[in-house]
């Protein structure tokens, strides 16, 4: 008893310093980003900032305002999520429930292989396929728009969508879709009423997972969105909050009102994806309340 006693003790050691490590790490980049973010803020002014439309940055008279970035990374991540959660989530229906195991194990394995692609890859493929494709089918000069940044965007969140769905829906107690099938519902039904509900939590996840993948992402929407400093419109070429820091920090020079912009945008950036988890989570509280 003395000895599993004292194993129980170290591993709880073991799992509070690492719970604690991810804890610290976390209040490590917000203290950094919030240090390193609010000088140019004050600088710039808040509302110039924020709802500020033109942003050149290396110009003589230099502007700052990011409200471009801001609208392309929120209609881009909006439009990407609203396309991939019902594909995402029919697919992970029909793998939970309807596909027997050889389908579903060829199934799964395409989309492991599709979460694993890099991104830069997929940028790549998008550059090289999509990009044409579009101004082809659109008749546009340039195909590199926000409307090409989203369907790659739509791509990329899918595997994660549809993953964890599946993990939530597998581990919905099949007690219930039994007792629900024996009070006279249908399959179908059952689903919709029964099995979706209380696997919310986990597809709620999921949609978390794909909202931060999708505002997170660079490298891929660089390549087929033509990182241009527009207001967003579907058939435009724009840039999005994250490309914005990763095509100037290159060249900004340390120290300088530029650089220190970025990192403001990259505050802008976390406390977006802060308010967007924060509210997810009220939101599952009072749906589990109800």
């Amino acid at each position: 008893m003395k000895k599993n006693k004292i194993v129980e003790n170290i591993a709880y050691i073991v799992f509070l310093i690492f719970g604690m490590l991810t804890i610290a790490c976390v209040l490590l980049i917000t203290v950094y980003l919030i240090v390193s973010g609010i000088p140019a803020i004050k600088e710039i002014g808040l509302i110039n900032f924020l709802f500020g439309k033109k942003w050149a940055s290396t110009a003589q008279e230099p502007s700052f305002g990011i409200l471009p970035f801001i609208l392309t990374s929120v209609y881009g991540t909006a439009a990407a999520t609203v396309l991939a959660v019902p594909v995402g989530l029919l697919s992970s229906i029909y793998i939970s429930r309807y596909a027997n195991k050889k389908v579903r194990s060829v199934i799964e394995s395409f989309i492991n292989m599709l979460a694993s692609i890099p991104s830069v890859v997929v940028g790549l493929i998008g550059m090289v396929v999509l990009v044409p494709t579009v101004a082809k089918v659109f008749r546009l000069s340039d195909g590199a728009t926000l409307a090409s940044a989203i369907v790659v965007l739509t791509i990329m969140i899918l595997p994660n969508v549809i993953k964890v769905s599946v993990t939530s829906l597998d581990a919905v107690k099949k007690e219930y879709e039994d007792g629900s099938i024996a009070l006279g519902a249908t399959k179908e039904e059952t689903i919709i009423k029964v099995t979706i509900p209380k696997a919310k939590s986990g597809i709620a996840s999921a949609i978390v997972l794909a909202i931060g993948r999708a505002i997170g992402e660079a490298m891929a929407v660089v390549m087929v969105s033509g990182n241009v400093a527009n207001m967003p419109t579907l058939f435009d070429s724009v840039r999005f909050l994250t490309t914005a820091i990763s095509s100037e920090m290159s060249y900004a020079s340390v120290g300088s009102l530029q650089r220190n912009a970025l990192f403001s945008i990259a505050l802008v950036l976390y406390v977006f994806i802060m308010l967007i988890n924060a509210f997810l989570n009220i939101f599952l509280k009072k749906g589990q309340e109800n």
